[in-house]
C-alpha cells in the first residue's frame, strides 16, 4: 500500500478538496453549519453552491496559494452575506494558511500583516456596530480560530522548513569542507610516498642499473663466461624494467585524479614477452603457451595476470635456479587461467615441508581473491604448480 508522501501532490489536493466538499456537505444537511444565529433560512443547493468553489480552489492552494486566497474572497463574502458558517471559513482559513507558507517570503509577509490588520478591525467594527460583548466574544472567537490561528500554524511550519533548509545547506557545506581537507590529507601523504620512492627505491634502482652496465662493460672487455654477462644483462634489464614502474609508481602519486589517466599505465599481458626475455637473459629456459584468441581483457584482470606470472617467475627463478619454466595463458568458459610450473628444487621442497610462509605467494594470492578467482599453489608430481583462474567479468574492459 502507498504511503500519503508517495501520492502526487496533485493528486493529494484533488482528494482533499472531494473530503473537504463532503464534510461540509454532511455538516450543511445537518444544520450544524451556522456560525452565528442568522442564515439558516438559507436553502441547502445555495449554500452548497458557494461552499463548491473554494473546495475547487483548494486544489489550488501549493501551486497558485495567492491567487487561491484572494479568489475564495468571493464565495467568503457571499456566505457572510448569507449568514457565516463553519464549513466556509474553515476551508478559507486553510487558504490563508496555504498562503502565508507556499508563497514567496515577501508575499508571505504581506499576507500575515494584512490579515493581522483585518482581524483587528473585525474585532473594531463589530463592537462599534453592536456594542455587544457576546458579539465581540463571538468575532474574536471567529478571528483566533479561522485566522489567526492559520496565521501563526503557517509561520511556524515555514520557520521550521527554513532553519531546516539553513541547517541542510550548512551540513552539506561542512561535508564539502570535510571531503576537501580529506583530499588535501591524501595529497600530502601521496607527495609523502612519492618523495621516499624517490629518494630510497628510486635512487637504489639507479645505482644498480648504472652499476650493472659498468659491470657488462667490464665483462665485455674481459671476455667472460657467457652465463655470467646474461646473468649480469638480466640484473640490467630488471633494474632498469623496475625503475620505469618505479617512475611510473611515483607519477600516479604525484598526479591528481583529472590527470592519473595521462600518466604511463601499469603493466599487462602485453608486456609479458620483455619479462620472458629478461629471465632468458639469465641462463633460464621459458617456454610460454598463449591462447587468448583475441579476447579482450578487463583492465584489472589484465594488470593482475602480469602480476602474477612475474611473481610466479620471479619464484622459480629464486627457488629453482637453471630449471625450466613452462608458463601458460589462456582464456575460456569466462575466466582467465594462468598456469606456471617448474621442477621442484631440493631446497624448495624442504620448505615447502616446513610450512614455510612465502610473501610471493600471500601477494599472488590476494590479487587472485580480490577479483573473485581461485588460486592455489603447491608440489605436483615433483613439480611446482601455480593455478590461477581469474573471472573475466570482474571488471569491465579497459
Amino acid at each position: 500500500m502507498r504511503q500519503w508522501s508517495q501520492i502526487p501532490e496533485t493528486a493529494r489536493d484533488a482528494l482533499g478538496a472531494l473530503l473537504a466538499f463532503a464534510a461540509g456537505a454532511g455538516l450543511y444537511v445537518s444544520n450544524l453549519y451556522a456560525l452565528i444565529g442568522s442564515g439558516t433560512d438559507v436553502s441547502l443547493p445555495t449554500r452548497l453552491a458557494v461552499y463548491a468553489p473554494l473546495c475547487l480552489l483548494t486544489m489550488c492552494r501549493r501551486r497558485m496559494p495567492l491567487l487561491a486566497m484572494l479568489a475564495g474572497l468571493v464565495p467568503l463574502a457571499i456566505d457572510m452575506y448569507f449568514g457565516p458558517t463553519v464549513p466556509v471559513w474553515i476551508l478559507y482559513g486553510d487558504l490563508v494558511y496555504a498562503a502565508v507558507l507556499y508563497s514567496a517570503q515577501r508575499a508571505s509577509r504581506i499576507t500575515m500583516a494584512v490579515w493581522s490588520v483585518f482581524s483587528g478591525l473585525i474585532v473594531i467594527v463589530t463592537l462599534v456596530r453592536t456594542g455587544d460583548l457576546r458579539a465581540v466574544s463571538i468575532a474574536l472567537v471567529v478571528v483566533v480560530a479561522f485566522i489567526a490561528t492559520p496565521l501563526w500554524w503557517a509561520n511556524s511550519v515555514r520557520t521550521h522548513k527554513e532553519i531546516a533548509g539553513t541547517e541542510r545547506a550548512r551540513a552539506q557545506a561542512l561535508t564539502l569542507v570535510a571531503e576537501l581537507d580529506r583530499r588535501a590529507a591524501i595529497a600530502d601523504e601521496r607527495t609523502t610516498m612519492a618523495r621516499d620512492l624517490h629518494d630510497v627505491i628510486a635512487g637504489h634502482l639507479s645505482a644498480i642499473a648504472i652499476q650493472s652496465e659498468a659491470a657488462l662493460g667490464v665483462l665485455a672487455r674481459k671476455d667472460a663466461d657467457p652465463a655470467v654477462t646474461g646473468i649480469m644483462r638480466s640484473i640490467r634489464t630488471n633494474s632498469v624494467s623496475a625503475l620505469q614502474e618505479m617512475r611510473t609508481m611515483i607519477g600516479l602519486l604525484r598526479s591528481d585524479g583529472d590527470t592519473m589517466d595521462e600518466v604511463a599505465a601499469p603493466r599487462r599481458l602485453a608486456q609479458l614477452p620483455s619479462l620472458v626475455d629478461a629471465a632468458r637473459a639469465a641462463g633460464i629456459t621459458v617456454r610460454v603457451r598463449a591462447t587468448l584468441d583475441g579476447t579482450e581483457l578487463p583492465s584489472a584482470v589484465d594488470q593482475a595476470a602480469y602480476r602474477i606470472v612475474q611473481e610466479a617467475l620471479t619464484n622459480a627463478m629464486k627457488h629453482a635456479p637453471g630449471q625450466e619454466v613452462d608458463i601458460e595463458v589462456g582464456a575460456r568458459d569466462g575466466e582467465l587461467r594462468l598456469v606456471v610450473r617448474n621442477p621442484l628444487a631440493a631446497i624448495a621442497a624442504r620448505r615447502t615441508e616446513n610450512g614455510d610462509p612465502h610473501r610471493g605467494l600471500i601477494n599472488m594470492r590476494e590479487r587472485t581473491a580480490a577479483l573473485g578467482g581461485n588460486f592455489t599453489a603447491g608440489p605436483d608430481s615433483g613439480r611446482w604448480e601455480v593455478l590461477a583462474h581469474l573471472p573475466l567479468a570482474a571488471a569491465s574492459p579497459a
